[in-house]
C-alpha cells in the first residue's frame, strides 16, 4: 500500500485489505490530526488507486470517519472502484461512510 498526502487528501494506492490496515491506521490518524485546527470541513480519502478493500478495510474507514465527526470534519471516500462500492453495500457500511458521487 502506497499512501501519498496533498492538502486535504489522502491518496491511498494498492489493495486495501487486512495486510495494510495498520499502516492505513497510522497514516488517517496521522492525517485527521493534522488537519484538527484548519478551517477545511472535509478530508478526503481518495481510493481511485485502489482496486479492492476488505471488510477489515472498511471497519478501519467507518472508525476513522467517527473520528473525523468528532473532531468536526467530515471523511469523505473519493474515487471508489465499482468493486469497492459493491464491497461497501454488501458489508452494509455504506451508511457509516460518506462516498462522493461519480461524475458521470
Amino acid at each position: 500500500m502506497d499512501l501519498e498526502v496533498d492538502g486535504s487528501i489522502l491518496k491511498l494506492v494498492g489493495d486495501f485489505d487486512v495486510r495494510s490496515t495498520s499502516t492505513v491506521r497510522q497514516a488517517l490518524y496521522a492525517h485527521l490530526e493534522a488537519h484538527t485546527d484548519t478551517c477545511e470541513h472535509d478530508i478526503v480519502v481518495d481510493l481511485s488507486g485502489v482496486p479492492s478493500v476488505d471488510e477489515t478495510a472498511l471497519r478501519v474507514l467507518a472508525v476513522a470517519t467517527r473520528a473525523a465527526e468528532r473532531a468536526g470534519h467530515r471523511l469523505v471516500l473519493r474515487g471508489c472502484s465499482p468493486s469497492v462500492r459493491r464491497m461497501l453495500t454488501v458489508a452494509r457500511f455504506r451508511h457509516r461512510v460518506s462516498v462522493e458521487p461519480v461524475a458521470v
